[in-house]
């Protein structure tokens, strides 16, 4: 071997030698991180519970949004067309709505469209498809902190673009505007008993929320604003991308501003925990899901889905027929 070469093959072999020692240290120090940044990072219930909210990325995939996209798309036409009766009608903020038809559409149009697993409804399937998929109870079990067995059907519905600008005004999805502090405090001392959820299929920038507010009564300035007070302390604006979800505490302090220039197509759901269906019947049954909820055609459902859902269905059923009449939660 000759001077040059062994000078080369001394310095290769320092060269590896330093870097497989970079890349072992690296690799031990991630090893040894890695687990303090698990402990670190908080979990979807941690969020949920300190901030009443917590948004999930990109939980659709492409073709799922794209699926999701055209068949919501086929259903708002359907709606604005009256040709499917269950929608939210403007300026009507809570239930029930006036049923829609070709012959008597809503004078000032909707904003919503109600139902997604009816039977009766076009494209059902792929909306059963998306409420039981593991993108959804994936998340809602760990936020409910259970098994599938002790998940119960709730809601699915559709946000659509008003036709005209609307805004909700600030509430509680199931406490009353007039409830004292005292009352207030009765129910969100309690478990919520539920995931509530919106989909969003396009960007959507509608929901405003004052995180931490489903942990206290409002305070005197909350309790005095306007209802469609624009800036309300420590609000917050949940900015969504097509594809994100975001789970909140319904009884967090909220309301909708919706644009009639903006697109809007965001799929709006629950599901419960069976500990809190007596709870829970009102704010659910309020929608109209008794009338058809045991036919919810589960057939595009997988084996290990379809399992779960009957389940579901069945508790939500049985959830019907305990509660009797439920009246409405709110007014307006």
């Amino acid at each position: 071997m000759t001077q040059w070469s062994a000078q080369v093959e001394t310095q290769w072999s320092a060269q590896v030698e330093t870097q497989w020692s970079a890349q072992v240290e690296t690799q031990c120090c991630q090893r040894l991180l890695r687990p303090i940044a698990i402990m670190m990072a908080p979990s979807l219930l941690d969020r949920l519970n300190t901030d009443g909210f917590v948004v999930v990325p990109s939980a659709l995939s492409p073709d799922e949004l794209a699926e999701l996209r055209r068949a919501a798309q086929d259903t708002t036409a359907l709606a604005r067309a009256g040709e499917w009766p269950h929608v939210r009608t403007l300026p009507k903020q809570f239930p029930p709505w006036p049923k829609s038809s070709p012959e008597n559409l809503p004078k000032e149009g909707i904003w919503g469209v109600q139902g997604m697993m009816h039977p009766d409804l076009p494209n059902s399937a792929v909306y059963v498809k998306t409420y039981f998929s593991d993108a959804v109870i994936g998340p809602t079990k760990e936020l409910l902190q259970c098994s599938d067995e002790d998940l119960v059907m709730e809601l699915f519905n559709l946000l659509v673009r008003p036709d005209s600008d609307f805004e909700l005004r600030w509430h509680r999805d199931d406490i009353p505007a007039t409830a004292t502090a005292e009352e207030e405090l009765a129910r969100l001392n309690q478990s919520a008993f539920s995931a509530q959820w919106n989909m969003a299929l396009y960007d959507d920038e509608s929901l405003i929320v004052v995180p931490g507010s489903h942990k206290r009564a409002r305070t005197d300035v909350e309790r005095s604003a306007d209802p469609f007070e624009k800036d309300m302390p420590e609000q917050l604006l949940v900015k969504l991308n097509a594809g994100d979800v975001v789970f909140y505490n319904n009884n967090i302090l909220h309301r909708g501003a919706y644009k009639s220039g903006k697109e809007r197509l965001t799929l709006h759901g629950s599901a419960g925990h069976v500990r809190g269906s007596s709870l829970r019947a009102r704010n659910v049954l309020q929608h109209g899901l008794k009338d058809w909820v045991d036919r919810v055609d589960l057939s595009a459902l997988g084996d290990k889905e379809k399992k779960r859902a009957e389940h579901m269905r069945d508790m939500l059923v049985k959830m019907g027929q305990e509660a009797g009449e439920v009246g409405f939660s709110l007014d307006g």
